[in-house]
């Protein structure tokens, strides 16, 4: 059996446990030398490539799908993931037509003119030096991507990243962000470097230090200096608990 048939034979069996015109869509942001990454897998036998995703099981609850591929690609337990988006246009293809894309993929004998795909789109937040990146059976590998040097991806994948960036850039109006992007241990110019990254601008140092102070959500490191200095600034970590309230109810802390 060839790959192709491999693929079709793997989708036509999922399709009958899964919910078929619904799929799940996962935009994995991670941060790392002062660039803002996404995961992205690249398809086997070719140079194309999408977001990790999946569909659901017919006895699965979305949000617990949408763990279950999450863990499956990095391989973490503590995850930090959110639903920001519904996408259902009826042309989702935004550099290959729908019958490109499939015949690209060798499944373009499993879907008849009228299929119509409608994704959820979930966006996560992980440490990007605890996470082993895995690809999944039909993938040649799974690798972070800058955010700035996207390559053209299947379906309206560049979209749902531009959505999901959007979303995370909201957020941080009215919400902290940084405890699962940064390391346990981190001084105030690497938050703020983070939140720079996100927004692509830059902010006042004061005003920065003082926002983030009146969140409440930070304690000075048992690590930190006596007195702070260039060479050895304050390090600071995370209140979970404090960090946690100031998230929305709707939001789904994973662990």
């Amino acid at each position: 059996m060839n790959f192709q048939e491999e693929v079709q034979k793997f989708i036509q069996e999922h399709f009958q446990n899964t919910l078929p015109t619904i799929a799940l869509d996962l935009v994995i942001f991670g941060f790392h030398e002062n660039q803002l990454k996404v995961l992205l897998l690249r398809w086997k036998g070719g140079d194309y490539w999408m977001l990790p995703g999946g569909r659901v099981y017919k006895k699965e609850d979305v949000d617990d799908a949408a763990t279950r591929i999450l863990r499956e690609r990095t391989k973490l337990e503590m995850l930090f993931l959110q639903q920001f988006h519904v996408f259902g246009k009826l042309n989702r293809s935004s550099y290959f037509s729908a019958q490109e894309t499939y015949k690209l993929l060798g499944i373009e004998n499993l879907y008849s003119p009228d299929f119509r795909d409608v994704s959820v789109g979930y966006y996560a937040l992980v440490e990007y030096t605890k996470v082993n990146p895995v690809a999944d059976n039909f993938s040649d590998e799974c690798r972070w991507w800058s955010i700035d040097e996207l390559p053209c991806l299947l379906f309206d994948h560049n979209d749902i990243i531009r959505v999901a960036l959007k979303t995370l850039r909201r957020q941080l109006s009215y919400q902290p962000v940084g405890y699962n992007l940064l390391p346990e241990i981190f001084s105030m110019t690497d938050l703020q470097s983070l939140y720079e990254t996100i927004l692509g601008r830059q902010l006042d140092r004061r005003n920065f230090y003082k926002q983030m102070m009146t969140y409440g959500i930070l304690e000075l490191s048992e690590s930190s200096p006596k007195i702070a200095s260039r060479k050895t600034p304050y390090l600071y970590r995370f209140k979970k608990e404090r960090y946690e309230q100031l998230l929305d109810d709707e939001e789904l802390t994973i662990g």
